[in-house]
Parts: structure tokens; sequence; C-alpha cells
């Protein structure tokens, strides 16, 4: 049997080349962000996207409690959705819940996630290991804010994993820098600076609860007392943040030989002050890894 002459037999034949679609590049203005929760870190969060540029008309949200979801949408000009419906349109996926209700999150979000969007996790604890497992290996950021961005002075912890495009990494980054600041840091060093940016502001608290009890003890009355105290630790943390001096070297300065700076100093080293905070911050950390 002769073969097809329609066919030319001068050259051998080629595959077409496949049709590569180009990769959507997003930015702060244009990008369709959907926000897995919005308690107050999750409002503090949606404050700092819109700051930074983001366009309401871009950003959905889910949240359980329809009052909630009412009050949010009429105040920020946002829409509610579906998780399932953010999943499949957003760019950008936010989820800020606790990280007990991740596993049933990612049964919803997974079968619809849309191809080379961003999952930014805001949990503490769980692995960026994780949501490649329960999302089908997804561009994943993990970020541990801090509660000071409610305030726009955050200090947010944050890991990418080799998946995320230079796009997305400055995503994250200009969102965050407008909620605080913001350090990018191994995967492996999450639970120690969750230690001590994440739990931070509460060892701070209780370090002010304790002056203020002290100062209380002395005869100061309560409200004078907090006065004082409040604004001593901002004003040290003024210093720190704008100055170039380290926290040593503004101690020592503070600290005259024999003076009352000095005996108070004392006591602290004799109760062994830096050995408690390390073993609070180790303890921290472990529960951090525990909670993966």
């Amino acid at each position: 049997m002769q073969g097809d002459k329609s066919r030319p037999t001068s050259a051998p034949w080629v595959a077409p080349l496949a049709r590569l679609t180009p990769v959507k590049q997003i930015d702060i203005k244009t990008a369709q962000v959907g926000l897995i929760g919005v308690g107050n870190m999750g409002e503090a969060l949606l404050v700092a996207l819109l700051k930074a540029g983001a366009d309401a008309s871009h950003i959905k949200f889910a949240v359980r409690r329809e009052e909630r979801s009412v009050h949010i949408a009429a105040r920020y000009g946002i829409t509610a959705a579906s998780i399932e419906e953010m999943a499949a349109d957003s760019d950008v996926l936010m989820i800020i819940v606790k990280p007990q209700d991740l596993e049933s999150i990612m049964e919803r979000v997974a079968p619809t996630l849309k191809s080379g969007a961003l999952v930014i996790s805001f949990l503490a604890g769980k692995k960026i290991a994780t949501l490649e497992s329960g999302l089908g290996q997804p561009a994943v950021a993990r970020v541990m804010p801090n509660t000071p961005t409610l305030l726009g002075a955050g200090m947010a912890i944050v890991s990418f994993n080799k998946t995320v495009r230079p796009d997305q990494r400055n995503f994250v980054n200009d969102f965050l820098a407008s909620a605080g600041k913001s350090i990018e840091v191994e995967e492996s060093l999450q639970d120690a600076a969750a230690a001590t940016s994440g739990s931070g502001p509460a060892y701070f608290f209780a370090f002010v609860e304790a002056m203020v009890a002290g100062a209380i003890e002395m005869g100061i009355d309560s409200a004078t007392a907090t006065a004082l105290v409040t604004q001593t630790i901002v004003g040290a943390a003024k210093m720190l943040d704008e100055t170039d001096k380290s926290a040593t070297t503004l101690r020592e300065n503070v600290t005259s030989p024999k003076g009352m700076t000095y005996e108070g100093l004392k006591i602290f080293e004799e109760g062994d002050l830096n050995g408690l905070v390390v073993r609070a911050m180790n303890a921290a950390a472990e529960r951090s890894r525990a909670m993966a």
C-alpha cells in the first residue's frame, strides 16, 4: 500500500510548540484578594492592605457571623463571599483563622484554588509543608504578625516557599510595610522568631504590670503609676528604635556606679533575669513547634 502522498516527505514531521500562557504578575493595586477570617488581627491586616493601595472592589472576605460580615462590608466597602468562591477567584488568598481550623479550611479551598495563586498563612505554628500538602503545592508565604499590627506598628516574621514569584514576594513585603515592619527568616527559625516578636508584646505587658504593682506598693496611685510606666517604656522603645545605640549601651548610659538604677538592676541580676527570659522564650518556641 502506497503512503499518503498529500503529506510532505522532504522533512521530518515536528510536533507544534505548546502554547505558553503568560503568568499574571500581581501588585497591590490590581490583585484580587480574598480574606478568610476578619477578626481583630484580620481587620488590622485588611486596614494595612487598603493603606498599601489595594482597591476595595478587588477584595472579598468570609467570616462566620452574619453581623460581623455586615459590619465589615459596610465599613470597608469590600464584598462578602464564600470560601470556595474566593479560592477560585483570588490572586492572593489570606488565611487568618485559628490554627485548629486550618484542616477544614483547606478541604474547602483545595478543590477550587486558582492556579498560580499565592496563599498567605497567618496561623501560629503551622508549617509551609502542611499548606503545600493540603492545597496542592501552591505558592505559600508564612507570616507571624504580632498585636501592635492593630496600631500599624507590628513586627511580622515572613518565610516563603520556593514557588513564590518575585512579584508575589513584593506584594507581601509592600503589604506588611503598611502594618509596621517585617523580617524574612528561614522557616526553621519561625518558632524562635515567633517566641521573640509574636509573644514579645505579652512579655513587656507583664513587665509593665510588675512595675505598676511596684509603684503602687511604694504609695503611688494606680492611674499615676500606669502613666509613669507606660510613658517610660514608650520612651525607652523610641530610643532603641531611633538611635544607633544598642540596648546594652543605653542601659549603661543610665546606670551610675552605686546609683539608684544600679541598685535596682542588681536585684534583676541576682534573680537571673536573663536566664528567666531565655527560659520563657524557649517555652514559647517549644509550644509553637508542638502546634505544627
